[in-house]
Order: structure tokens, then sequence, then C-alpha cells
């Protein structure tokens, strides 16, 4: 059995991991990198460490590891990662090196780096995942980002494709909406594929993204474009005259050569769907502290209810007004479940965390086990850490059904 090689950049607590190898025996992690700034304690790593004892993986900053340690970095079929949304787009040119780097944001610029440096070993694929208002940003410049993103990547000789991704559209347990991108090196088969058949079919049924999760015919906002310039005029020039108002880029699209198909789509999907009450752990097995104090309930009723109040600035003393709808309270346990961010853990009262009733009518927050069972991470994957920082890992963590249900196409279709 010939085995895909894999890297996975921006680790985690190992979600591209579990992902792929549940979906083929044929993806083997060679190398991974974990790196947490401006702290000693490097918990995810030592996490996905614990998890994973086979696989080379480095806990250092990626940028050191491309500077320093190049050779460390394993040659590899397929480099994937969900890199951290920092302000990773602007772009300029670096004469002394003649590459690329990014002011603040040298994550995305780590994959581009690596994939520059392969030269001729370069990965044939990608597989990346992001947040949504990727497509977005930044406000002043919609789009722009990505537009560097795929202008990058092409020049590099990679096809693209792309779907924003709602897990619970799909049946998955927890509504996470993410950007999904594939990237295929020329010269592979996937490549030629985007260069000759229907651009609609490709994102719609017959790309990798589109067998793996099927959009509906019924789609809108058809648009075609070309990525204009080098990197420094993209970073510039794009879409800087606002001709349209907002992103050119729809939630799902196809970039090959630098000309850009893409549109907005929609789901189509009939299957079963997971609801919250379908992980939750019996009630008399959750901890005391879990339950909501009854000292707390006006507090947690506030934060979760609507408000229109005026408001005073410490710091200038400004009043201004502020207003925000109401959330609700406690949350609906026949759908799946709200996103998870990386402030829900803690027993302080705040308007974001899960809170549900049980079956005896007492309210509490969820438990690290069924933050894991949202992402359909194992139970006890992040057993290690403190209740705190599992939550937190899983608010940056993805949904592994995703990735998994994406690997099984990928690993039919180059194997």
């Amino acid at each position: 059995m010939k085995k895909i090689n894999v890297i996975e950049l921006f680790a985690g607590v190992g979600g591209f991991h579990l992902g792929l190898t549940q979906a083929s025996k044929k993806f083997e992690v060679v190398w991974s990198n974990q790196w947490e700034p401006s702290t000693k304690s490097q918990p995810a790593s030592e996490i996905y460490r614990l998890r994973f004892p086979e696989t080379n993986h480095a806990n250092e900053d990626i940028a050191a590891v491309i500077e320093d340690k190049f050779e460390e970095i394993p040659n590899h079929d397929l480099l994937v990662g969900g890199f951290p949304c920092q302000d990773y787009s602007v772009a300029s040119t670096l004469n002394r090196s003649g590459g690329i780097e990014g002011k603040k944001g040298v994550l995305w610029w780590s994959i581009y780096n690596i994939i520059n440096k392969k030269g001729k070993d370069k990965p044939k694929y990608l597989f990346l995942e992001n947040v949504d208002r990727l497509l977005k940003s930044p406000a002043k410049q919609r789009g722009r980002d990505f537009a560097i993103m795929l202008a990058s990547l092409s020049d590099l000789g990679y096809a693209v494709e792309w779907r924003i991704i709602n897990a619970a559209e799909y049946g998955f347990p927890q509504r996470r909406r993410r950007i999904f991108i594939m990237a295929y090196l020329k010269g592979t088969t996937l490549y030629d594929q985007i260069a000759t058949r229907d651009k609609k079919d490709w994102i719609l049924t017959e790309g990798i993204i589109g067998e793996a999760f099927p959009a509906s015919t019924e789609y809108t906002n058809v648009r075609e474009f070309d990525i204009e310039g080098n990197l420094d005029i993209v970073t510039q020039d794009f879409n800087k005259n606002r001709s349209i108002a907002e992103s050119p880029f729809e939630n799902a699209g196809v970039m090959i050569d630098r000309h850009v198909f893409t549109f907005k789509s929609l789901p189509d999907y009939n299957g079963a769907y997971v609801k919250l009450s379908d992980i939750l752990i019996p009630e008399d097995e959750v901890p005391v502290s879990y339950f909501i104090n009854a000292d707390d309930l006006d507090k947690w009723n506030y934060l979760k209810g609507g408000k229109s109040e005026q408001r005073v600035n410490k710091a200038s003393g400004f009043t201004y007004n502020y207003a925000e709808g109401p959330m609700i309270f406690p949350d609906a346990l026949d759908k799946p479940s709200r996103t998870i961010i990386t402030g829900e853990g803690g027993a302080s009262p705040s308007r974001f965390k899960h809170v549900v009733t049980t079956k005896t009518g007492r309210l509490r927050r969820l438990t690290p086990v069924e933050l894991e069972r949202l992402n359909m991470f194992p139970d006890n994957h992040t057993k290690e850490g403190t209740d705190v920082k599992r939550a937190f890992f899983m608010g940056n963590a993805l949904v592994v059904g995703v990735i998994e249900k994406i690997g099984k196409v990928l690993e039919k279709r180059i194997s």
C-alpha cells in the first residue's frame, strides 16, 4: 500500500491527524508542528505528542524552523493545516531574499515558504482550513487577503478549489462555518481535471469538496475574474476601488492560472442530523462545578438577554448607546449546537458559553468531553489539560468529521 506522506502545520491537538488517519490508513503524518507564541507552557503540543507518539513533532516557531532547520521538514505529498487567522495578508517583496513575507502574519507565509523552498520537491496537494471571514478581509479592501493567497499559490503552480462548509448543514453536531481550501500542483490529475472540466460542475459535485459535500444546483452570484499583477500590486490594488462593495469571492469557487470562477452555493444534504442532546453525558456524571449557581442566574440572564442601554467608556468617559439582541437561553437541545469559542471554559457567567437544561430541570455548562464530541474528537482526547484549556483547544479546533469525509474522497482520487 503506497503511503500518502503528510505534514501537519499549526497542528493544535491534532484534528487533521485524526480526520485523515480515520479516513484511510494510507495517510501517514510524517512531521507536525505546533507552537503557541508568547507563552512558556505548550499544552496543545504536549497533548499532540501524547496522542501521536510515533509522529515526528516539532514544538518550535515554524518560521525559525524554516529559517534554521529546513532540512528537518521532510518531503511530503500533502501539506495540511488550520493556519491561525491573524493579519497574514500584507505582502511585500523582500529584495534580499526574493521571497515574500507578511508584516504581521508570518503564518500564511510560513506555508508559502515551505512550498517555495521545497522547489521541485514541493507537495502535490494542500488541504487548508480557516475562518470563513478570510474571504472578506480586510474590511477596507474586501477579498484582498484571499486574493493574495490564490495569486501566490497560482504562482507556485497550483490550482485551487474552496468551499465554506457549515458542519451542521451536513449532519454534524455543531454549527461551525469554516472555509476549506484544496490545492493541486500542476502535473497532477486533479490539476488537469480542473483545467478541462466544467467549473460549475466541479464545484457542485465533481471536485474533491463537491464529491464529499455535494452542493445544490440552486446557486447564485456567479462571477469570473482574473487576479492581476505581482503580489505587491495585488496587496495595494485588489478591489481597492470597491466596485464590488463586498468581497468578489463567494462561498465556493475554483482558481487556475489566476482565473477565478466563484458563486454562492447551498448545501445538498438529506441525511440524519446530530442534535446537541445526542452528545450529552448522563446528568449524574456531570461534576458539581458545571451546574449553574442560583446566585449567578441573574447575571447569566442579563448577559444572554437583549439590551439597549447607555454605557460609558472607562478610559475616555465617552457615553455611547449599546444594543444587542437576545440569545436562546438555555441552548436548544433539539438542534446542532452553536459554535464553540475559545472562552467556553470556566464557571463565570458569559453570553457565549453553552448552557443546557438537564432532565431534572437544572442548568449546567458543557463538560470538556461534550465539547470534544461537538468537534468529533474521541472522548478525553485532551484530558491532560485543565478544564479551561480543554475548552480553549476545542474553540480553536475543527470538526474532525469534515476532514475525514474530504480525506476519504482525496485518498480515492489520488491513489
